[in-house]
């Protein structure tokens, strides 16, 4: 035990090296990915490896970097998700899109009313911090959380709150979707569109897309970048209903690229499908790297932070709608 301490010790003591030093070997393997004959290399960096290896690091390293790996993930999220676009055709976007449009609208409201039930009448939590977590899980995670937080006025720490309670259950969303997706015997289709609906922010959508097949991750892409619009209509309907007008409200637009993505992928490169091609593999890279920059964003501070009453609203309301849009999936 003596050693282990001590191991510990010099781990957290030297944790920025570490950072580097995993940082560095999983790039380089992925980047042997393009070398004739040193695919194997590059074969074991996938998303769950990279979340699991940044979720280590930083529970037993702490946190290196901080600001830095905070505003990388969301930077290269964001660049990745409009890099997949171009390895996607609009029919089949729109085709794969339209089946999971209307179930969204419905679990969007119906997610909102069920959360605010849980945790003001059941809970007895505080009005922003329950808010908060039924729009994080109703749409996209932290960038709804985000966009909805100024308008409400909440504190720092009802953000922070909210935040981690949404991040543990998005960063568990991408290790056990794929292994129940397959326990389950889910379609491409059908684990892309219960990705898209049931688990909480984009990063991890696409991770457990790309863990589990290309059409899953097309499919579950597509559904939940037409989720996170839902953002704007939400945002508005906050400002009204707790009357905070004139509140910034921000806005994913990262979402229109990626659809201007798809449509030079569609109509201009057609002809050259290797382009395409070429930048959605350097893209589904970079995701991988970014669950790494999530995984090590968690810390022992946060896990504190969060508290029973928030987690407990936050899993309740996951298994409602986790378990509710699978049984849409697979009876209507």
């Amino acid at each position: 035990m003596f050693y282990v301490y001590t191991m510990i010790g010099f781990l957290k003591a030297n944790n920025k090296t570490v950072y580097v030093a995993v940082l560095a070997v999983m790039t380089v393997c992925l980047l042997l990915g393009y070398v004739p004959g040193m695919s194997a290399f590059a074969s074991w960096v996938t998303p769950p490896v990279a979340l699991f290896l940044g979720l280590v690091f930083a529970l037993l390293c702490g946190q290196a970097y901080p600001k830095f790996n905070k505003k990388v993930s969301k930077k290269l999220l964001q660049y990745s998700v409009v890099g997949l676009g171009f390895g996607m055709n609009l029919h089949a976007s729109l085709a794969s899109g339209k089946e999971g449009m209307m179930f969204t609208i419905i679990s969007v409201v119906g997610t909102m009313v069920i959360g605010m039930f849980i945790g003001r009448k059941l809970l007895k939590m505080n009005r922003d911090t329950s808010y908060l977590i039924s729009s994080g899980t109703a749409i996209c995670g932290g960038s709804a959380i985000a966009a909805v937080g100024p308008v409400i006025k909440a504190k720092d720490s009802d953000m922070s709150v909210a935040l981690a309670t949404i991040f543990i259950l998005n960063a568990i969303a991408l290790f056990i979707f794929p292994v129940f997706g397959q326990w389950l015997g889910l379609s491409q289709q059908e684990f892309g569109t219960w990705a898209a609906i049931a688990i909480h922010d984009t990063s991890s959508v696409v991770g457990a897309g790309a863990a589990y097949g290309e059409e899953a991750l097309q499919v579950a892409t597509t559904i939940k970048l037409t989720r996170a619009l839902w953002i704007i209509p939400l945002a508005l309907a906050t400002s009204f209903i707790f009357k905070g007008d004139g509140k910034k409200v921000s806005i994913p637009w990262f979402i229109l690229w990626f659809i201007v993505a798809i449509l030079l992928n569609t109509y201009v490169l057609d002809a050259v499908p290797e382009v395409g091609k070429a930048i959605a593999g350097l893209a589904r890279k970079g995701l991988i790297i970014t669950m790494f920059f999530i995984g090590a964003s968690l810390s022992t501070d946060v896990l504190k932070s969060v508290g029973v009453k928030p987690l407990v609203q936050g899993v309740l309301l996951w298994l409602v709608i986790s378990v509710g849009s699978l049984l849409y999936i697979l009876y209507f």
